[in-house]
């Protein structure tokens, strides 16, 4: 058998039913990778930084002398790992052989791996310019003109439920705050795990993108551009601006009970930490007034100053949009029920 260099739109579709390994340092692997790869790393960090110091200040023969130091002591333990991943990953269990590599780009590393398997016996797959060109793939995603949907309402509206009521009838979504771990507003990083960085976020979000040909229509929840610390993409951002909005109108009242609902259950120090980020935009009396009633245990009277807060900024980037009369699609709902308003939505839809 021999090694084979591919495409990566061959590499991705073979990644769908075979292990992928990515052979790049751990810190690499950490920051952002390819999602489902499997980390095995040539070199630790530490190691990466010897053969990298050695190649620019000594010779490439040098920098291999000190990397084969490295690499031969833990060939079988390389081995072993990827007869165990070639058996099951994720779960999944896995019926061929064939294993998917890659390093920065298709270089050394991902060479040197390539070799060891393949001399083992495995059918070894390798990225052609590595991890770099599936990061030129994954920003090429965003320019795409796709057929966003976009659902709207204000704070408290259910919006995320409603996206899964519409995937339940068989609509596309994309759930950007599932992706992010954040729920855009000042409360919504409560209960989430840690975000992951901007290159993973886009990492994750493009992947997603993909699995659609650009007619079909895909339902997204209608975002700021900024969710927690990430960013959406810009052209992404662009087409979702000029995208029809179907804005769910929800009696605040309404919005309010759900929100205290869904919120009042968090630990207060979190609530007050979260009110204090946007104490310069929600003013300093309303800040006082909403951290004294969390403290008084009155939620509710709480949540309202922060809800007339989000109505207000909601409202003015919800028309800051051209054509935004033409966009905004207003759908009259009296309460936050997921079934009952995804009901009422599909049939402005279909």
């Amino acid at each position: 058998m021999a090694v084979k260099r591919i495409s990566i739109e061959d590499f991705l579709e073979l990644a769908k039913t075979n292990v992928v390994l990515d052979v790049r340092s751990p810190s690499e692997y950490a920051h952002a990778h390819i999602p489902n790869a499997q980390s095995l790393p040539l070199f630790s960090d530490e190691e990466r930084k010897v053969v990298g110091t050695a190649y620019k200040q000594l010779s490439r023969e040098n920098a291999i002398k000190f990397g084969l130091d490295y690499f031969g002591p833990n060939m079988r333990k390389m081995v072993e790992k990827v007869e165990y991943l070639s058996k099951v990953s994720d779960s999944k269990p896995h019926t061929s052989k064939k294993i998917l590599i890659h390093c920065w780009r298709g270089g050394m590393r991902s060479g040197a791996v390539s070799w060891l398997l393949d001399l083992y016996g495995f059918q070894v797959f390798t990225l052609e310019g590595g991890y770099k060109v599936y990061r030129n793939w994954i920003l090429q995603q965003f320019e795409k003109p796709y057929n966003f949907k976009i659902i709207g309402g204000f704070t408290g509206s259910g919006k995320t439920p409603l996206l899964f009521g519409l995937q339940k009838n068989n609509q596309a979504i994309i759930d950007l705050e599932g992706l992010a771990n954040h729920k855009g507003s000042a409360l919504g990083g409560i209960g989430q795990e840690a975000q992951p960085s901007q290159e993973m976020f886009e990492n994750l979000l493009g992947m997603e993108l993909s699995k659609y040909v650009v007619q079909t229509q895909i339902f997204l929840e209608d975002e700021s551009q900024r969710i927690g610390n990430m960013q959406i993409p810009m052209a992404m951002w662009h087409n979702m601006r000029k995208s029809l909005v179907y804005f769910i109108n929800i009696p605040f009242e309404e919005r309010l009970d759900y929100l205290t609902k869904e919120y009042g259950k968090q630990a207060k120090s979190e609530l007050v930490t979260a009110i204090m980020r946007i104490q310069k935009r929600l003013g300093g009396l309303e800040t006082k007034n909403a951290i004294n009633y969390l403290l008084e245990n009155n939620f509710k009277e709480s949540f309202r100053i922060l809800l007339k807060y989000y109505d207000k900024w909601y409202e003015k980037g919800l028309y800051n949009r051209e054509n935004s009369e033409e966009l905004i699609q207003k759908i009259e709902c009296q309460i936050v029920d997921n079934e009952v308003n995804t009901n009422i939505l599909m049939k402005f839809i279909i």
